[in-house]
């Protein structure tokens, strides 16, 4: 999955998956060097992050 597409399918900013996906514990994978570089997710790893982001029950 493209960072673009990570994007729209989280319903995020292009600018929220440059700079906070990986902080936020998705691993980004880099296709290319320089200005070329393209990075990538797969999208096995997006829907796990997806289902450790519940929030806890309100007691």
């Amino acid at each position: 999955m493209t960072a673009k597409e990570l994007a729209a399918h989280l319903n995020m900013s292009l600018v929220w998956v440059y700079r906070e996906a990986a902080r936020s514990g998705l691993t980004p994978y880099k296709f290319g060097t320089g200005r070329n570089a393209k990075i990538q997710f797969k999208v096995s790893e997006v829907q796990a992050w997806i289902g450790q982001q519940k929030l806890p029950r309100a007691a």
